[in-house]
């Protein structure tokens, strides 16, 4: 049986390579089992909408002298045509929607409308919520450099340094000023961990913004894992592969999915974002011990991540329900 091509479209800023996801596989372009991946592939067999927000909107109906209909339900339609030429003419039970916003509460009711307006283009539609109509668990992409060979032969990196966290200084909303306060707890009591990320308060002293994550990971033997989110049963993200893959024991803040997902003992569960799980990261990261305990499991998670949960083996199965 030939490969199916899997097109891609995202509203990510920034994600228009063509070589997308073509570091999550062993094989050349982007070929995983029956499926390759081309992101700008004209003419694909199957098409991706990833974390895709761009959906025409029809205007709702207005009065007043400087409102014409007509012209509104034109630009709607040149919306939807604009939109199906994205789709490079895939028939809609082939077109898949896939959400990777945590239902926060300051945008699960945007999430929602997401939801409603893929549906006149898309057959499955999915999110790790459930609101969703397909709730799911996010399938694994990770932001790594390293080939998927590197990743899957390697064995653990020389570890030298204790703890490190990397994170941004978004505070939009509840949840992330929590853990940005967090952040300012365990500086303020002298724990030491590196610190990482975009858009930090320079008060928290960070070390600066990686270009590849594996440098504030891979030479530690902790790293904290913080979701944005952890009240639902679906939500995990990049924060925990990113970590294992890099062959750290994570100290993990997120909902159960991950339970579900990873072997027992591949990470650590932070109880809390106060003064009890500082306590907790402080009595961990006094010593190595605990990853070395956790190393056989970190190795078989790391297996689980490349070969099981990757977005790749999601799009492979998903296309075999069509051969």
């Amino acid at each position: 049986m030939s490969q199916k091509i899997v097109g891609m479209i995202s509203s990510y800023q920034g994600l228009n390579q063509s070589d997308w996801l073509w570091q999550q596989t062993p094989h050349p372009f982007g070929a995983w089992g029956n499926i390759q991946m081309q992101a700008k592939a004209s003419k694909p067999d199957f098409m991706l909408l990833y974390n895709f927000h761009d959906f025409p909107s029809p205007s709702p109906k207005k009065a007043g002298l400087f409102f014409n209909q007509k012209r509104e339900q034109s630009r709607y339609e040149e919306e939807i045509q604009a939109l199906q030429t994205k789709l490079g003419g895939v028939a809609k039970e082939r077109v898949i929607f896939l959400l990777r916003e945590p239902p926060l509460d300051e945008v699960v009711e945007t999430n929602i409308k997401f939801y409603k307006k893929a549906q006149p283009f898309c057959g499955y539609i999915s999110g790790p919520d459930d609101y969703a109509p397909t709730p799911n668990y996010m399938p694994a992409i990770w932001y790594h450099a390293n080939s998927f060979r590197e990743l899957n032969e390697m064995e653990p990196p020389p570890k030298v340094k204790r703890c490190s966290w990397v994170t941004s200084g978004i505070s939009r909303t509840a949840n992330h000023r929590q853990r940005l306060g967090f952040l300012q707890l365990l500086q303020s009591q002298g724990l030491e961990f590196d610190l990482y990320g975009r858009g930090l308060p320079e008060n928290t002293h960070p070390c600066g913004e990686l270009k590849n994550k594996w440098y504030g990971m891979a030479p530690y033997y902790y790293n904290l894992a913080i979701e944005n989110y952890a009240d639902n049963d679906w939500y995990v993200s990049e924060k925990l592969w990113d970590s294992l893959l890099a062959w750290c024991l994570p100290i993990y803040h997120g909902g159960s999915a991950a339970d579900k997902l990873l072997p027992p003992g591949s990470f650590l569960r932070l109880p809390s974002l106060d003064e009890k799980g500082l306590a907790y990261i402080q009595e961990v990261t006094a010593t190595p011990d605990a990853w070395y305990e956790a190393k056989d499991a970190i190795a078989e998670a790391r297996q689980v991540i490349l070969h099981k949960l990757n977005l790749l083996e999601w799009l492979s199965e998903f296309v075999k329900d069509f051969s």
